[in-house]
């Protein structure tokens, strides 16, 4: 426990200590996102501000996890950082495109998702293969259900879908970087409450580490994370819950990002069907813009959200 919560202070430090440096170094180097023509008026003004930020906060919970657990990577810490490390690779690949073009492009979709249903399957490979099961817990259900192959359908949803829905909530300042600490606090938790202590450790130290973010990302934000952190955070979050066996319970404590998902879904398919829109605009966080909400106020509800979602998984935890 005390090695963790050294973990999250390390990493707070060193990535607000790190971060003007980096800023500093981005903007030499010209590493500015190309703003839509699409995106609201707003947020085009956002067109100057430096992206890659995500870069800073996988590579730091990375090493102060490593230096702290003595270079021990065992099983757990192993496909955490392997998952955290390869995510963020995919997004830096599609942030560099994006940059390097001069439009919102970056890699294609297609591409994009089956780079995150491969690496599902490698961790999924990689977590059989060192003692993992097929399990699937419910809450307040004593015998867990044996999903045999199927466990490895739900981790390929679970995977591309927290990945890319992180990543639809990562539009305003302070927004996906807010709503994913608060996630994750339920899961640290948890591993205490079952021993995990490398979970913890991870967990802790990307905490700290977005601790430090947040300081540079809310308002007004002076770099943003990009696809290099918001597909690796979503792929952290889904990784953390089969680790620690709280798959159905990462559904409530990421609510915020279910309910993005599932708005422009809904958003999609009416227009697909009907041609008609059931929300003024998706992401749903920019509906809110729409009808006059300040920036700031939309990011407080959307953490409100989190809050009351963070609160309902801890107590399903502690229930079961």
């Amino acid at each position: 426990m005390e090695i963790a919560l050294l973990g999250l202070v390390a990493s707070a430090i060193l990535t607000i200590l790190a971060y003007p440096r980096f800023i500093a170094f981005l903007e030499t180097r010209g590493s500015k996102q190309t703003v839509s023509e699409y995106a609201l008026d707003a947020f085009k003004n956002k067109k100057k501000t430096p992206t890659f930020g995500g870069a800073l906060f996988v590579i730091v919970p990375i090493v102060v996890a490593l230096i702290l657990n003595g270079f021990n990577v065992n099983r757990d810490l192993w496909l955490l950082v392997l998952v955290f490390g390869s995510y963020a690779f995919i997004g830096f690949v599609d942030d560099y495109k994006i940059v390097t073009e001069g439009k919102n492009d970056g890699i294609s979709p297609r591409t994009k998702m089956l780079s995150q249903l491969v690496l599902s399957v490698v961790f999924y490979a990689i977590y059989i293969q060192t003692g993992g099961d097929n399990l699937l817990a419910i809450p307040f259900v004593k015998q867990p259900i044996d999903l045999g192959i199927g466990y490895l359908f739900l981790i390929m949803f679970m995977f591309a879908g927290a990945s890319n829905a992180v990543n639809l909530t990562d539009g305003m300042d302070g927004l996906a970087g807010g709503t994913t600490l608060i996630a994750l606090i339920p899961f640290a938790y948890l591993a205490i409450k079952i021993g995990r202590n490398s979970v913890l450790l991870f967990v802790l130290s990307l905490i700290g580490a977005l601790i430090g973010f947040l300081v540079f990302n809310r308002k007004p934000a002076k770099i943003f994370m990009g696809d290099v952190g918001s597909l690796a955070l979503g792929a952290a979050l889904a990784a953390i819950s089969v680790l620690l066996g709280a798959e159905l319970i990462f559904a409530v404590v990421g609510g915020v990002f279910v309910f993005e998902t599932v708005c422009v879904i809904i958003q999609r398919t009416s227009w697909k069907i009907r041609k008609k829109r059931v929300f003024r605009y998706t992401p749903i966080h920019y509906s809110f813009t729409l009808n006059g909400w300040e920036e700031t106020d939309v990011v407080n509800l959307f953490y409100a959200i989190g809050l009351v979602c963070m609160v309902i998984g801890s107590v399903l935890i502690a229930l079961t």
